[in-house]
């Protein structure tokens, strides 16, 4: 089935005129939409209990609907533009589904963390928000034009980015409890207090040294010691760049970071808001360094790291390879010697050419287990 997937929905000419796009738009359309439907259906279940009390029921409600509207509407114009009618009246079906499933009540209640809950809304509103972002950008300033929106490996990474919102409890389990039980009489209350009571700019900019210094030298253990490599090879096996393979990442990597960047905060205490802050613009940055973009922000992408820099990292060309390790301040990576940034741009992607990661997300999560994997 995977196989066919790749086959029939990988690398697709998205050419204006053919009723592909509407199709594509339909279909995606309509997923999310079933998806969000079930979210209002049995919200203890599938939302995230921290985010439920940020939730308009009424707003949230009409964007559901607006986006079956328009899913709907893009199956309709397929069926007659297309090909294959068939792809617009999935769109549609799709759309139908979701407006009969979306009548329930999204409700906030109190967050309750020994509850069992699949982050759907998460999943669904992050990917909403940034295909509608990053889509339109790679279009519109691609570094290379020739990639399709849908490309080679697309759905693995859709796999990859599903998980790691779905996951999220998960994920969290094995990452923040692990580094509460830790540091729980390993801190100084009065110290983190003083942290805290910083102003929230002067704290957002101690968190990107610290955990981007933390996250420097376990990029660099990823890339050097072999058994880690393994692991982050999953990352690197993408071939072509764009927004979405960032998401492409093995579980015991995604700990490991995640471990590597909580612990700083916790230990040191930095207050809620400026965390979150750090958070949703990290993740944001994530991202865009990964997306199929040629700006090159001259000066400043020698203080941050930009999609040339990153892009750099992921070459495959000799001279990139155990490069650029730092997430957002390039300024480690210069003290540190792994600074790589000719004037030009990469033009190859992929693991070194002794590693061959398999295609897959069940293969490739087994890989590193593999003693013949290299």
């Amino acid at each position: 089935m995977t196989d066919y997937l790749r086959e029939r929905f990988e690398e697709v000419d998205l050419t204006p005129g053919q009723g592909k796009i509407t199709a594509t738009v339909s279909i995606g359309l309509g997923l999310l939409a079933v998806l969000a439907s079930f979210c209002f259906l049995y919200p203890g279940l599938f939302t995230t209990p921290e985010f439920r009390g940020f939730y308009d029921a009424g707003i949230l409600r009409g964007v559901l609907f607006a986006g079956i509207g328009v899913g709907f509407v893009c199956g309709f114009v397929s069926v007659f533009r297309h090909a294959d009618r068939r792809y617009g009246l999935a769109g549609m079906v799709l759309a139908c589904m979701a407006a009969l499933i979306g009548s329930g009540r999204l409700e906030v209640s109190p967050v309750d963390g020994r509850s069992l809950y699949a982050g759907l809304d998460y999943f669904v509103l992050t990917l909403l928000v940034l295909a509608l972002v990053f889509i339109p950008m790679e279009r519109a300033y691609p570094k290379d034009p020739a990639q399709k929106t849908l490309r080679k490996g697309w759905i693995t990474d859709m796999k990859y980015f599903l998980f790691s919102h779905v996951g999220l409890q998960l994920i969290s389990f094995f990452t923040v409890i692990p580094i509460q039980v830790f540091l729980h009489d390993k801190v100084h209350v009065g110290f983190q207090q003083a942290i805290a009571a910083q102003p929230l700019w002067l704290q957002f900019i101690e968190i990107l040294l610290v955990v981007d210094f933390a996250s420097y030298w376990i990029h660099r253990a990823f890339h050097e010691v072999p058994w880690l490599w393994k692991f982050h090879a999953v990352h690197h096996s993408s071939e072509q760049m764009d927004w979405l393979a960032s998401s492409r990442l093995h579980l015991v990597e995604i700990v490991a970071n995640r471990f590597a960047g909580y612990l700083p905060i916790f230990f040191l205490g930095f207050a809620p808001s400026a965390v979150y802050a750090y958070l949703v613009f990290v993740s944001f940055h994530a991202i865009f360094i990964h997306a199929n973009v040629r700006f090159r922000f001259p000066g400043v992408r020698w203080l941050i790291a930009t999609p040339e820099f990153h892009h750099w990292h992921h070459s495959s060309e000799d001279e990139a390879v155990d490069r650029n390790y730092a997430a957002f301040l390039p300024f480690y990576d210069k003290v540190f010697g792994t600074l790589f940034m000719p004037d030009r741009l990469a033009a190859r992607y992929g693991t070194r050419a002794s590693t061959r990661v398999p295609e897959g997300v069940v293969k490739q999560f087994w890989f590193p287990f593999r003693r013949s994997s290299s």
